[in-house]
């Protein structure tokens, strides 16, 4: 309003100057005139002055809508502690108005335990923001731990001007800490079930080739248990002729005709037999309670040559057209766990099959060998390293990102589960290692796999298979 007075001045000392050098009729014309401008400029300004009066009361509306939608107590202070304004949750908390708060210092809504700490937080937020300092608030029903944040408020000269306080009770503090740490609990759950599932589901897949691999020594026992029986019931019938005290011609001719000599010889060959198929049998045995265990064991020595003959044994029994190249040494040792680097390598082995099942060329090549520490030191051996390559279509370039995201999987429905590679990185990374799957040169796919001798401990057992973001 002061402008517009001020404006107002301006034209009417204009309109008596412009008027004061004439006379008569073209003076009053002048005069008339110049009032008319003063008019039209006082409208244009009362329309200004509506117009931020409406986007003020606008501002004000937003603002006063966002303090009654906040949860969290807000309090606005000025340098001194003197409360200026409160939200509706500081009113709902404190069992006060706005009104009543008004004026009031702030250290007089916590309790008496916490008035020094607040009054050192009105001290110290002169100089630094102040963050989650608990104390307790006096509510209506109480009092109330409160984790506070202070900070403050500076005019365009940078001088403090006054304080803004903002709490959120510790209860629901706790409450969202709780249920987050639920969440995360029934996380991990469900990350190891989907582990033990997909290890399962290997295992499954592995069904055929194992009966087949039990049933050669289970027979081979079962026939020689079965020539022992046999051989058991003439040498109880021939000692039991001997008792009787028959002549040496009876006995002689009774040894020839039971084979007596044969039975004998043979013994020690169908002993030897059975063992062996028994021993075949445990430890085939072994292997499948090591794969399919769920207990998390100690890191142990491993072959990883056998390992990988193993894996190739056992899928390549249901497919007996594909080609295998080998290129092996005799032993790789290793530390770690064996059962799940025998799931990694079933799972590449598994996934190089299934990608070329259906050629009539299909080749597959698996090469293993270790890499020296160092160039001085070529004798000591620092990593090991095993390469599955097949002769198929190879990776597209729009799934060659993906190949380890979980669930991902280019087979159709319900021939895979997507987590057998994603399970596999894992697996690998937490025994410090790494796993890559890229197109060969001459095409195909070539998964690698590279894993430390000795495995240094690392966050990652901690965390569970699913350590990789």
């Amino acid at each position: 309003m002061a402008r517009l007075s001020t404006d107002v001045m301006t034209k009417t000392d204009q309109v008596t100057d412009a008027a004061l050098p004439r006379t008569g009729e073209d003076a009053w014309l002048s005069v008339i005139q110049k009032m008319d401008e003063a008019y039209a400029d006082l409208v244009d300004y009362q329309v200004q002055v509506e117009e931020q009066n409406v986007e003020l009361e606008e501002s004000r509306t937003f603002f006063d809508g966002v303090l009654a939608a906040m949860s969290d107590v807000l309090i606005a202070c000025d340098h001194e502690g003197r409360i200026q304004q409160v939200n509706r949750a500081c009113e709902e908390l404190t069992g006060k108005t706005g009104a009543m708060l008004a004026g009031e210092s702030i250290v007089t809504l916590v309790a008496e335990v916490s008035r020094p700490v607040l009054k050192d937080c009105m001290n110290r937020v002169r100089h630094e923001a102040i963050r989650d300092q608990e104390l307790m608030l006096t509510g209506a029903d109480g009092p109330v731990p409160m984790a506070l944040n202070c900070s403050p408020r500076f005019n365009k000269r940078g001088r403090l001007i006054g304080v803004v306080v903002a709490g959120r009770p510790l209860g629901e503090l706790q409450k969202a800490f709780k249920e987050l740490n639920e969440a995360h609990a029934e996380l991990k759950v469900a990350q190891e079930r989907l582990v033990q599932a997909e290890k399962m589901a290997s295992l499954g897949r592995l069904v055929a080739g194992v009966a087949h691999e039990l049933n050669n020594p289970i027979s081979f026992v079962y026939g020689n248990m079965h020539a022992l029986q046999r051989y058991t019931r003439r040498l109880v019938q021939y000692f039991d002729t001997v008792q009787s005290g028959a002549s040496r011609d009876a006995l002689r001719q009774m040894r020839e005709e039971l084979r007596i000599d044969k039975a004998i010889a043979d013994l020690d060959s169908l002993v030897e037999g059975t063992l062996e198929g028994a021993d075949r049998v445990r430890e085939i045995v072994n292997d499948l309670k090591q794969f399919s265990s769920t207990q998390r064991s100690e890191k142990l020595p491993y072959d990883l040559v056998h390992v990988a003959q193993s894996a190739l044994h056992w899928i390549l029994k249901e497919h007996p057209k594909v080609q295998v190249e080998r290129d092996l040494p005799d032993q790789l040792m290793g530390q770690g766990h064996a059962g799940q680097i025998h799931q990694v390598v079933v799972n590449l082995v598994q996934n190089a099959v299934d990608a070329i099942r259906y050629q009539d060329d299909a080749r597959l090549t698996i090469r293993a060998g270790s890499l020296p520490a160092s160039a001085a030191s070529p004798e000591q051996c620092d990593m090991l390293w095993l390469e599955v390559a097949d002769n198929g279509a190879g990776i597209s370039e729009q799934d060659q990102a993906h190949v380890f995201d979980p669930f991902f999987t280019t087979k159709p429905p319900g021939q895979g589960t997507g987590l057998g590679l994603s399970i596999s990185y894992g697996i690998v990374r937490e025994h410090g290692g790494t796993l890559t799957i890229q197109n060969g040169e001459q095409g195909g796919a070539i998964a690698r796999l590279e894993l430390p001798v000795q495995p240094v401990a690392s966050d990652a057992e901690s965390r569970g298979i699913y350590g990789q973001s």
